[in-house]
């Protein structure tokens, strides 16, 4: 079953000029887009729109991203520094 593709996951692109560059989803645009993010090239200021089938899908969550993007207190360095922490991590996909 394929994993679903939701808010505070750690997704790979598959597509693009940011071809298998990760990303944490921000938030569910609708059925087809979802608004992505890693705070180097792509910040929490202009996150990037990508379509779902070309993200993929990976077991790692930060549920804590999410918590202080409601609070209005996340930042790039929040997201580089959860995306850092999986940098000595191969990129499993789920």
């Amino acid at each position: 079953m394929k994993p679903q593709i939701k808010p505070g996951l750690v997704v790979i692109s598959r597509m693009g000029r940011d071809k298998d560059k990760r990303f944490v989803v921000l938030w569910e645009v609708d059925a087809d887009f979802v608004m992505v993010a890693d705070g180097h090239n792509r910040g929490i200021s202009r996150p990037k729109r990508k379509r779902r089938k070309h993200l993929l899908a990976t077991r790692y969550e930060f549920p804590e991203i999410i918590a202080l993007k409601e609070q209005g207190r996340l930042t790039d360095y929040d997201l580089r520094n959860a995306l850092g922490r999986l940098q000595d991590t191969p990129q499993d996909q789920a």
